[in-house]
């Protein structure tokens, strides 16, 4: 039977298993959107701007484990789809992105809302394509999901012409997929595992570093009886929080630019460093030469390229960090060498030298986070980028069925909040909370219509501060105190140049508080900390609207410790010496 290209389209979501699209309709989409009406097999989602919309499916696959799904119309439907894109290429989210394109006739005629999208996100996601045969259509989306989802997950876009949406063809969608040039690596290289877990036997000092690799490919209970049999401590990247317990007695912490002194000392004075699952970015490794210099490095990842791009390491093994850790479990056998002293070594470090914020202010971003800890023992939380994110990577406990979601290889703000809605409506019986910042949140606040439509019970947290206060804070210490452009209460009547705040600053704008109300959500402002626990649990009890709390901090408040560009992991800056402003 022959039927149209967006029945088919219809038909290849319902075969692939999606429950729901995040979609915004337009003129090359149109048709899409038509075959779209009625469908009663998945959920179709209106979010109010294309960044919002990817980010939302980025959120929904991080949470789900699922692929993210996403339509949007040609030119700047497509373009305003690149950042989210981005943002899953950096941190290998499963996503399929459906552009509508102008007709194959009109393609490179300059005609009305028409660019090359495959050429712009070619270097950005793992696979672009434009359907050019109404023939080709099922096996290209077929094999979409298939890129998306294997190997080292990633973005895939398809690009569809208005005339081969229209067009008829079979109805048949493909049950298989081959690829002559696309094959993902299966299986692990016994003969590199072995060698690398005779090295774990025979080390005095090892230490596992897990990656974003390891919650990527679900293997947090894999990781932690691994850990567990061999006595190993473990520090993890942003990425990989989350993968052990948080309270695990061999979780040492986050280590790189603001990780504990503990996880960044255990990389320094390790012999065997086992690392699963990470790229080794600046923020990790800080100055490459004196990374974990005296140690053996074993790198595990499902990217060949990703091996030895950064760091040269002794025993490079290119597989899933799950079918990894699960063959290593059951033929490596506890160090040889191995004391426990080495472990306490690194507890005690721990205990002494915490991540503390040290100010006398009646509500700092430790205390919001900790009252999280308190009123939500399982959560997904968001964050949106800068000091909000780090500080919720220091302080949160992830327990259980926990997961943090967070742009870590793009830092890209204005995630937090859309992919919060895309995490509850994944998963609907976990609590999600977004932690944000005032200057992140505005970039996509538009989503609260999303979350209020959608009747989300989203808990959102913006931790203003008045500032842009990450790079606010670079201006501080390295900059001479020179507050360019990131004060977001500065107004044309103000001094032309300001490097401090001060009582008589403009009011801050918006009141995130009336924003709220006038979305018909219930918004919430505090100022101390003993007001935090009695919010949340006022926050808890709304279950079919989003509820807004802002939270006043300080608005030099700092993030510490942290690694200076460039510098070693052990020259960590504890407290900031104020610049002469």
């Amino acid at each position: 039977m022959k039927i149209k290209g967006t029945q088919l389209f219809v038909k290849a979501l319902v075969e692939e298993g999606v429950d729901t699209l995040f979609a915004y309709p337009g003129g090359m989409a149109i048709d899409l959107f038509d075959a779209l009406y009625g469908e009663k097999d998945f959920r179709v989602v209106l979010p109010r701007h294309e960044q919002g919309l990817v980010h939302a499916a980025d959120g929904y696959a991080r949470a789900t484990g699922k692929t993210g799904v996403c339509l949007v119309t040609s030119g700047p439907g497509a373009t305003n789809l690149v950042t989210g894109i981005a943002t899953a290429n950096y941190d290998s989210v499963p996503l399929v992105c459906f552009t509508g394109q102008v007709p194959t006739n009109l393609i490179g005629n300059d005609a009305f809302q028409e660019v090359d999208i495959v050429g712009i996100c070619r270097s950005i996601c793992k696979y672009a394509v434009t359907v050019r045969r109404r023939e080709d259509l099922g096996r290209i989306i077929k094999e979409a999901f298939y890129v998306a989802r294997t190997g080292k997950p990633g973005p895939v876009v398809v690009d569809l012409p208005k005339d081969i949406q229209q067009a008829l063809g079979s109805d048949e969608y493909p049950k298989e997929v081959f690829m002559r040039g696309y094959k993902p690596s299966t299986g692990v290289h016994m003969g590199q595992l072995k060698k690398a877990a005779s090295m774990l036997e025979s080390a005095k000092r090892p230490l596992f570093l897990v990656g974003g690799g390891v919650n990527i490919s679900h293997a947090g209970e894999e990781m932690t009886a691994l850990a567990e049999k061999m006595r190993i401590p473990v520090v993890s990247t942003v990425m990989g929080k989350g993968a052990l317990p948080s309270d695990h007695p061999l979780y040492i912490g986050n280590m790189g630019m603001h990780g504990n002194v503990a996880s960044n000392t255990a990389v320094s004075e390790c012999d065997v460093l086992f690392s699963i699952g990470t790229r080794f970015n600046d923020r990790i490794t800080g100055k490459l030469g004196e990374f974990a210099k005296d140690a053996k490095i074993v790198h595990i990842d499902i990217d060949a390229a990703s091996i030895s791009r950064n760091i040269v390491v002794d025993v490079p093994i290119v597989a899933d960090a799950k079918e990894a850790i699960v063959k290593l479990t059951e033929i490596v056998n506890p160090p040889k060498h191995i004391s426990g002293e080495w472990l306490r070594h690194l507890q005690e470090l721990r205990a002494e030298k915490p991540i503390r914020i040290r100010s006398s202010a009646p509500l700092t971003p430790e205390d919001i986070i900790e009252g999280i800890n308190r009123n939500f023992p399982e959560l997904i939380i968001s964050t949106d980028v800068g000091q909000n994110q780090m500080w919720t990577t220091q302080f949160i406990q992830l327990k259980g069925r926990s997961k943090l979601l967070t742009s870590g290889g793009l830092g890209t703000m204005g995630y937090g909040l859309p992919a919060a809605i895309g995490a509850k409506l994944g998963r609907p019986e976990m609590p999600v909370v977004c932690v944000s910042g005032d200057g992140g949140f505005q970039m996509n606040e538009q989503e609260l219509a999303t979350a209020v439509c959608e009747e989300l019970p989203v808990i959102i947290c913006i931790l203003n501060n008045s500032y842009l206060g990450n790079v606010r804070q670079w201006q501080e210490m390295f900059y001479g105190g020179r507050y360019s452009c990131t004060c977001l209460r500065k107004r044309k009547s103000c001094a032309q140049w300001c490097s401090s705040p001060a009582a008589t600053c403009p009011p801050y704008v918006p009141d995130f508080v009336k924003l709220a109300e006038s979305y018909g959500m219930e918004g919430i402002r505090v100022t101390r900390r003993e007001e935090i626990d009695t919010v949340f649990e006022r926050a808890q009890k709304i279950t079919n609207k989003p509820t807004l709390i802002e939270f006043i901090i300080e608005r030099e408040e700092e993030i510490m410790p942290m690694v200076p560009g460039g510098n070693a992991l052990s020259e960590m800056i504890t407290e900031v010496k104020k610049e002469r402003k």
